[in-house]
Formats: C-alpha cells, sequence, structure tokens
C-alpha cells in the first residue's frame, strides 16, 4: 500500500525560472503540478526571490517551466 496520496506534493515539482545570459544559473521553487507556488511557505528570501524572477521575465529570466523535482520520489 502506497501513502502517497492521490494528488502530487507541493513539493513534487518545481517551477524553475533559466537564466538569460548565465548558462547553468536559474532560480527554482516548489510548486504544485499546474506551477502554483505557495508563497506563505517560502521564506523570506525565497519569496523575494520569486516575485523578482516573476518581473523580470524576458529581460533577465525566461518564462518557467515546471518539472518533476528531483527529489521527489517515484
Amino acid at each position: 500500500m502506497n501513502s502517497r496520496s492521490a494528488t502530487p506534493a507541493c513539493d513534487d515539482y518545481e517551477l524553475r525560472f533559466e537564466s538569460l545570459f548565465h548558462a547553468g544559473r536559474a532560480l527554482a521553487f516548489p510548486c504544485d503540478a499546474h506551477g502554483g507556488v505557495r508563497l506563505d511557505a517560502l521564506s523570506e528570501r525565497a519569496r523575494q526571490n520569486y516575485l523578482f524572477a516573476r518581473a523580470v521575465v524576458g529581460r533577465d529570466y525566461a518564462s518557467p517551466v515546471v518539472l518533476r523535482s528531483t527529489s521527489a520520489r517515484v
């Protein structure tokens, strides 16, 4: 029997903003399967980084993508 719920947890996915100017540099935040980030669950610094990344999409960061988190269990 699997103890995990049928709905993937918020930490099973990440919303990733890739830098447009520095290859390999990105900001990533835990999210649900649809890219929803729980702001109240982020630290103050992470929340500031998330809001910054959203504000500069197209200038400093590419549009975010939802990826399966590397720490998610199968």
